[in-house]
């Protein structure tokens, strides 16, 4: 099983689908194995939410959501951007469905608590259906997944797409978890950094190298590692069916590798 998460600004380009649709369909040949695209929806949820006079919220890059903003999202998540990717596929020949993690309760999640303030209705996925996500890959379906999320007290939260599939590729014991960017993978002063294990990510983030929107990005891809996802990466689509990104390991099997 294999995971990739599609970052939401990169939706809006109808080139750049095209071409993402193109590579996973070569992924899909190489590998024969299932594949889940969890994806997001940033650029376009800003937009919505700017045309109906709504502020976008953002605390260390995790979108703040209110009762109207979480309307907007899961319109634009669930419904817009989740068939864009879905109607990409199938023009490939992909034979790709479209969920949400509301569907057949996918994912089930909880409020999320952050430190310094209240995000709203965002949440954090506790659960994951892997009967179900098993099942429609058994009959050959290639998952495309809205992170809009079903809590455990009934209400619909909006969950960090970059969470959600740490989660799902945690889930399903994945072995391998892509984190599609616009930027080819952490840069440290305009060069790639082809491998970071969780200190020294950390290092990045305190010295203002790795910001905004990249922070919650690499703390799921370690997150995903350190519970026991084989491999993460962040990379763009240039590199993503080749030896490209920034690949992330846990600081403990660092240690093991540099031992032998």
């Amino acid at each position: 099983m294999r995971v990739l998460k599609v970052g939401g600004n990169e939706l809006s380009d109808s080139q750049f689908v095209d071409h993402l649709a193109a590579n996973i369909k070569q992924i899909i040949g190489e590998s024969e194995g299932p594949l889940i695209i969890v994806h997001g929806g940033g650029r376009a949820i800003a937009e919505m939410q700017a045309q109906l006079g709504l502020d976008t919220v953002k605390i260390d890059g995790l979108r703040v959501t209110d009762t109207e903003s979480l309307a907007v999202a899961q319109m634009v998540l669930s419904g817009h951007s989740n068939k864009i990717l879905v109607k990409a596929l199938l023009a490939r020949g992909i034979d790709a469905v479209g969920l949400s993690g509301v569907d057949g309760s996918l994912l089930r999640c909880v409020k999320k608590h952050y430190p310094t303030a209240d995000l709203g209705l965002v949440g954090e996925v506790v659960q994951v259906r892997t009967d179900l996500l098993a099942r429609l890959a058994g009959i050959g379906l290639t998952i495309v997944l809205s992170p809009i999320s079903l809590g455990q007290d009934g209400l619909t939260y909006n969950v960090n797409a970059d969470e959600a599939a740490g989660a799902v590729a945690l889930a399903v014991a994945a072995e391998q978890l892509d984190f599609i960017s616009n930027v080819p993978g952490v840069l440290r002063e305009g060069e790639l950094v082809k491998r970071l294990t969780a200190a020294e990510t950390e290092d990045l983030i305190d010295k203002g190298i790795i910001v905004g929107g990249m922070i919650p990005k690499v703390r799921a891809a370690l997150q995903a590692i350190e519970q026991g996802v084989r491999q993460t990466r962040i990379v763009d689509l240039a590199g993503l069916t080749r030896d490209g990104g920034t690949i992330f390991v846990s600081d403990s099997r660092s240690k093991g590798e540099h031992l032998k």
